[in-house]
């Protein structure tokens, strides 16, 4: 009788955990699938979504089940099933939604939509907040497929490779991953990343993760990363009237809920704002499905048309969440056309979570080293969404080609193809040389780098190798030597650096120097050594300073609580300034004389800028980063973009009489600062703020001073730190405070205007300002145009009262 007990017991114990694969297709009327139409059990948020072709499958326990299917456009329909077999095929047929108008708008009379979207918006704060906090999974997937190329572009070889055929859509990029996403009011999330799978390369913009798949209407701005700069109004908005004009399409009734159609029309459509419809639920006002779009005339980045459909369904005690949204693009770069989708589902929502104490603690994602490993069976029990026989072949495909291309053979032969010798790609871009296996590169700076000329030096050889080896878990060093020789002034120099990332989770670093070389006497950095050499070499400008160095240094940084990261050194440094030893030129300028290697005398025959220094000094600086958030992957952590300032304090001390130091200073700063404040239509701002002072000066080299990123050639490298005008060696020992700004309107002026438009330009204005005790003030204004990596602006200076300079400054990339 035990032994009949038990083997019931294990009986039922199997039929419990039976599951049914319910599967089908579906359609519309004329028998056309339905892409990405999604479908929901009944009383749970237990749902998936079709795939491209209208194909769905879903994994249930035997019994009846009601289930909702839905699509935007059509309306919502329940069917019931009852499940017993192991599988059990059911196609579904939509109808086309039949939205009646009941009121119209009489002549100068408005239009009824509009007192709708004021109720919606009333209630916007609302919904954006009704939730607490909840638990959902998401399944994303995202495709795209290459179209057509220009003739004579894609290479056949290549082609080949990736098995691209331009008549049939060829899949250029394919991901899914699975995710459990967590969130808590106000704005605290964290998603773990359970698995992942991706093939291909991705050209346009990326929502691999949940957390930007969410496209929240309630926001007043959406923020579509990648896409636009300036983000996106919401038609619900607090000023969505402002952009918008409205239309009620008319309405209907499903599962009892009146629900209004209002077509959503741009005042102006060259505005980053959306057209198309929007679905309202009467009474509680608020969005009920979605399907709006996005074109070009809103410049757009890397597409040229955006559909967004996007559903909700009710949770519990009223509250609705986002069902599915689906994205479908298509773009056109240098004449290869593309397309694609990405795909989001979210099931299984929880609005009573049980996390943890400091479960949120600025980990907004976490991705472990198993995410990555699960193989194709895992995914064919998991996949809530169906693959095409496109995308199911495209898998086939690139697996067996990553496998190829992970056997030791085909490495072999790809590492010395790779690691092949090219002059020319040397003489602009120096050169790589990897070994995958042992996980090492080795990388020389290009030519025009290593043959230098100054007036110091003459012409120099400057090598600069450096040596990089990883480990797991993103653990990596670094060896950079250096060796100079000047042929004019005869000095050689040799000099080493380490640096070892011993803890990437929390930015854990050693790093150390040591040996003799030839530095800027900036030691915030001035003119590059290739456009100082071109302008002595054709000008007869020798801006650089330089001074010679032997020197021993050691430090180490990290994270010690969150946002908080620490650095700290010791350098000993025997410095000897230098003067020039060469005066070539291409052409011939009687009347012109190289300036000599003392900033503060450019007579040629000017004494050495200051006697031999010994120096012994102490540095130490702490970065806070409020409410600090980043993403966890294997290799360590990538830090998020904060929406608050960061403030950094330093110190630096310069000890008497030790080692035979003869610097005796203390000098600090605090600088507050931001890269990127989003102000939405209106683009962005970042800012810089510092002050600081030598609060004992009683021995002070030069090369000890605070020095500023000045700037006196024509081009200039972006920063928010840097002057556009001011000489290189300006500096002080007294106190100082400097302040830059500058806002990037990313199109919100040039977009207005048709000849500009399709050059896609970003206007800039900027300045900067600096003030010390002995100089006088100092102030720069600029405006300027940018478009990828090149950047014209124009600029203003003033020195004290009165006009100082004026002129262009180029920034080409390089």
């Amino acid at each position: 009788m035990r032994y009949l007990i038990l083997f019931f017991a294990v009986l039922s114990l199997h039929a419990a955990g039976q599951q049914v694969i319910l599967s089908g297709k579906i359609t519309d009327s004329q028998g056309n699938p339905i892409a990405f139409a999604s479908l929901y059990i009944q009383g749970t948020t237990i749902g998936t979504s079709a795939n491209e072709y209208g194909q769905y499958q879903i994994r249930l326990k035997p019994g009846k089940y009601g289930i909702d299917f839905r699509s935007v456009g059509f309306k919502q329909q329940t069917e019931q099933v009852e499940l017993v077999a192991d599988s059990f095929a059911h196609n579904v047929e939509l109808t086309y939604e039949d939205y009646q108008l009941k009121q119209t708008a009489g002549q100068g009379e408005e239009d009824p939509a509009f007192e709708i979207i004021r109720n919606v918006i009333k209630k916007r704060q609302y919904h954006l907040t009704e939730i607490n906090q909840y638990a959902c999974d998401v399944y994303i997937r995202g495709i795209q497929k290459l179209i057509s190329a220009p003739k004579g572009r894609l290479i056949r070889g290549v082609a080949h490779e990736l098995q691209l055929n331009l008549d049939n859509n060829s899949i250029l990029y394919m991901s899914e991953s699975e995710s459990r996403f967590n969130f808590q009011q106000p704005n605290n999330f964290k998603e773990v990343m359970m698995s992942s799978k991706v093939t291909g390369n991705y050209n346009a913009f990326d929502f691999n993760r949940a957390a930007k798949l969410q496209l929240n209407f309630y926001r007043n701005m959406l923020d579509i990363e990648g896409l636009n700069p300036r983000g996106f109004v919401s038609p619900i908005a607090d000023n969505a009237m402002k952009y918008y004009t409205y239309k009620l399409l008319g309405s209907t009734v499903e599962s009892g809920q009146v629900i209004d159609k209002i077509q959503v029309i741009p005042l102006d459509d060259r505005d980053p704002i959306f057209k198309g419809n929007i679905y309202i639920m009467e009474n509680d006002w608020r969005v009920y499905k979605a399907h709006l779009y996005v074109t070009n005339r809103s410049n757009l980045n890397f597409v040229d048309t955006l559909n967004i459909n996007q559903q909700y369904i009710p949770v519990n005690d009223g509250k609705w969440q986002p069902a599915s949204v689906s994205f479908t693009y298509s773009g056109n770069v240098l004449g290869f056309r593309y397309k694609g989708y990405i795909l989001g589902n979210y099931s299984n929502y929880d609005l009573a979570p049980q996390f943890p104490p400091h479960y949120f603690n600025g980990e907004t994602m976490l991705i472990t080293q198993q995410t990555t490993k699960k193989d194709s069976v895992y995914w064919r029990k998991k996949r809530p969404v169906p693959l095409t026989p496109q995308e199911q072949q495209n898998y086939n495909l690139k697996d067996s080609i990553l496998k190829k291309h992970e056997t030791a053979a085909y490495l072999d032969s790809t590492e010395r193809a790779n690691n092949k010798f090219s002059p020319a790609s040397y003489a602009f871009f120096g050169d790589t040389v990897k070994h995958r296996y042992k996980n090492e590169v080795l990388t020389l700076n290009p030519l025009y780098e290593t043959i230098i000329y100054n007036t110091v030096e003459g012409w120099a050889v400057d090598l600069k190798p450096t040596y990089t080896k990883k480990f797991g878990f993103g653990r990596q060093y670094t060896i950079s030597p250096e060796v100079r020789y000047g042929f004019e002034n005869k000095i050689f120099s040799i000099n080493t650096g380490f640096n070892y990332a011993y803890d990437p989770t929390n930015q854990g670093v050693f790093y150390g120097r040591v040996g003799t070389g030839i530095v800027d006497l900036n030691s915030e950095g001035s003119v590059g050594i290739f456009l100082n050499g071109l302008s002595s070499l054709f000008f007869k400008d020798n801006f650089l300073k330089l001074y010679r160095s032997k020197y021993l240094m050691a430090g180490m940084q990290r994270e010690v609580a969150r946002g908080l990261l620490l650095d700290g050194s010791m350098e000993y440094a025997r410095r000897n300034a230098l003067q020039n030893t060469s005066n070539r030129t291409v052409w011939k300028f009687p009347n012109k004389e190289y300036t000599s290697n003392n900033p503060l005398n450019s007579n040629l025959n000017a004494p050495l800028l200051f006697p031999e220094s010994n120096a012994l000094t102490f540095k130490i600086s702490a970065i806070y980063t409020f409410d600090e958030e980043y993403t966890t992957r294997p290799e360590g952590r990538v830090y998020d973009q904060s929406k608050y300032p960061k403030i950094r304090l330093s110190y630096r001390k310069g000890i008497k009489n030790w080692l035979g130091s003869d610097v005796d200073y203390d000098y600090a700063d605090i600088q507050v600062f931001h890269n990127h404040i989003n102000l939405g239509m209106y683009g962005y701002s970042s800012f810089l703020i510092t002050a600081g002072n030598f609060f004992n000066d009683k021995a002070v080299s030069y090369p000890d001073y605070k020095w500023f990123k000045g700037n006196q050639g024509i081009t200039f490298t972006p920063g928010i730190s840097q002057y556009h005008f001011l000489p290189y060696y300006t500096y002080s020992p007294a106190s100082f405070f400097e302040a830059h700004y500058e806002h990037n309107f990313s199109g919100f002026l040039f977009n207005k205007i048709p000849g500009l438009r399709k050059l896609k330009l970003e206007e800039i204005v900027g300045g900067n300002y600096l003030t010390q005790k002995l100089n006088p003030a100092y102030t720069e204004f600029y405006i300027g145009v940018q478009r990828f990596f090149f950047r014209f602006d124009y600029g203003f200076v003033y020195r004290g009262a009165g006009h100082f300079d004026q002129g262009i400054k180029l920034y080409y990339g390089i």
